[in-house]
């Protein structure tokens, strides 16, 4: 442990104190918004109160309120029962190299979980090994999840509790802003700033990519398994706002109780959402999540990328391989299906479509691959591609179609656990960027580290100049009209138009139909 001297910083509410770890200089939980406690329950993030004395930041603040129970295969990397929650949640935390005016590239991480679950605080993102290998400052960050912070309450109170169902999305908004105006403090550049997120974080990435409030505010981007397809409009926000208080037996008007309510009671309310949304055949996929209200998302982030929304703001996007084949193994009514029950499945996801075809299309394309062809595992590879695979492509489009530079990838690295049968799931790729891959998920020896070194480096490079090539992937160019993709395993390459089968089916999906 360093002297406090050497570890004491002034941001511009007041100074923190971090600690010395490896070579690095560590701060955790550091304010950057104000409680959003009692009357400030569902209200936009405020500007944190300054302080007169040190603040210590040597340990984790509470994490956002959540569910173990929620989340599902999205919440892999999380363990919130480990963590203290609290509604004051809103607080970052900084690995840097050292303290100086160095001026390195910024990686501001949005971490995953449905939109209801996982902190920044996670042993998942430790910051540590990327900051060392790229001489960059990580900053991770807690932002309100589930009801708390993507419910739309403005619609049915008649603005009384103005909550768009974007507050969420506004807590990362105002914690780039505090990188905006602090990180230089911490060795940091805050016009090099790079934001990157998987599942739920690459989601919100992808909106934050349209929400005009945090234009300027970071410099390129990184989607890993979410893209920019998903957000609900704000008729069915206010059809969700309403089945949540129905549940909690509380009127609309009555804004006291709502914002009096203990959080236990909005948790326990929002296991029966999902289902009571699934019944009513309102919802198939999250039931809370960012909202197009008309200020912070204007549109679809798809669509306003495709209106130029996005420009100069270089991207990576991308998915696993098999990202939904971990409910194989978890969702036992799955593995039974049969053609029927397939086909109602997909028809389920995807009304409208032609759903034979899209099935008969994935056979042929599994088949041609020498992969399994089961009812379960066709179904597994429409939802992989209908949630994350698609609409990582249609971005890259997008964002090509306006002459910007985009990267796409595949991860493909197929996890070791039950004997290979989960495949390059969901989540599986964050062991090796943060460097905690091991025997369980990931699997460990020369190929695995050769796999960390290679999305790393390429991640890092990135950051540093917005184009992902280095030693260790080779060259990467950008999306173009041949579809360059980057295979991201122990031995990279680039193919052009992977997948192509079964990307031509969804060529007449609508974007709407797209996203988690």
């Amino acid at each position: 442990m360093s002297t406090s001297m050497e570890t004491v910083v002034e941001t511009n509410a007041g100074k923190v104190e971090g600690y010395q770890q490896r070579g690095l200089c560590v701060f955790k939980g550091i304010p950057y918004a104000a409680p959003p406690v009692g009357e400030r329950r569902w209200l936009p993030p405020a500007m944190v109160e300054p302080w007169s004395d040190i603040c210590p930041a040597k340990s984790s603040a509470a994490i956002c309120p959540q569910s173990i129970a929620e989340g599902g295969f999205l919440n892999l990397n999380q363990r919130p029962e480990a963590e203290p929650q609290s509604e004051d949640c809103l607080y970052l935390n900084v690995w840097t190299p050292a303290l100086d005016d160095a001026r390195r590239p910024v990686m501001f991480w949005i971490h995953g979980g449905g939109f209801t679950g996982g902190s920044g605080s996670s042993v998942a993102y430790k910051g540590s090994r990327l900051a060392a290998r790229g001489d960059v400052v990580v900053v991770t960050t807690n932002y309100r999840l589930g009801a708390l912070g993507f419910l739309n309450l403005n619609e049915l109170t008649g603005g009384k509790i103005p909550a768009t169902g974007n507050e969420g999305l506004q807590d990362q908004v105002a914690a780039l802003k505090w990188v905006h105006s602090n990180i230089s403090a911490f060795g940091g550049n805050p016009d090099n700033v790079t934001i990157f997120g998987e599942s739920a974080g690459g989601f919100s990435v992808g909106c934050l990519l349209a929400v005009p409030q945090a234009k300027g505010l970071f410099r390129r981007a990184i989607l890993q398994s979410g893209a920019a397809n998903t957000a609900r409009t704000l008729d069915k926000a206010a059809q969700v706002a309403e089945q949540f208080l129905d549940i909690l037996d509380v009127k609309v008007g009555d804004v006291k109780t709502l914002r009096s309510l203990p959080v236990e009671r909005l948790l326990a309310a929002q296991l029966e959402l999902i289902p009571r949304l699934q019944k009513s055949g309102m919802t198939g996929g999250l039931a809370l999540q960012p909202v197009i209200d008309g200020i912070t998302l204007i549109a679809l982030p798809l669509h306003a990328v495709r209106d130029g929304a996005a420009r100069e703001i270089p991207i990576i996007v991308g998915s696993n391989l098999d990202e939904w084949k971990m409910l194989i193994v978890r969702d036992q009514e799955l593995q039974k299906v049969d053609e029927t029950e397939l086909l109602r499945r997909v028809q389920g996801i995807l009304p409208g479509q032609n759903t034979e075809t899209m099935v008969q299309t994935y056979r042929e394309a599994l088949l041609g691959r020498g992969a399994p062809t089961t009812p379960a595992e066709i179904f597994t590879a429409i939802r992989t591609d209908q949630s994350f695979r698609i609409p990582a492509v249609r971005l890259a489009e997008a964002q090509y179609g306006q002459g910007q530079s985009a990267y796409n990838y595949v991860f493909t690295w197929p996890s070791p656990m039950l004997d290979g049968a989960m495949g390059a799931h969901h989540a599986l790729e964050l062991g090796f960027l943060f460097g905690n891959y091991g025997e369980g998920w990931g699997g460990s020896g020369p190929a695995a580290d050769a796999l960390s070194r290679n999305i790393q480096d390429a991640w890092l490079a990135f950051a540093r100049n917005g184009n992902p090539s280095c030693e260790s992937v080779g060259t990467w160019p950008p999306y173009d009209e041949r579809r360059p993709t980057m295979i991201i395993r122990e031995e990279c390459h680039v193919e052009d138009a992977p997948y192509d089968e079964e990307r031509r089916a969804w060529d007449s999906v609508p974007d709407t139909l797209l996203g988690a």
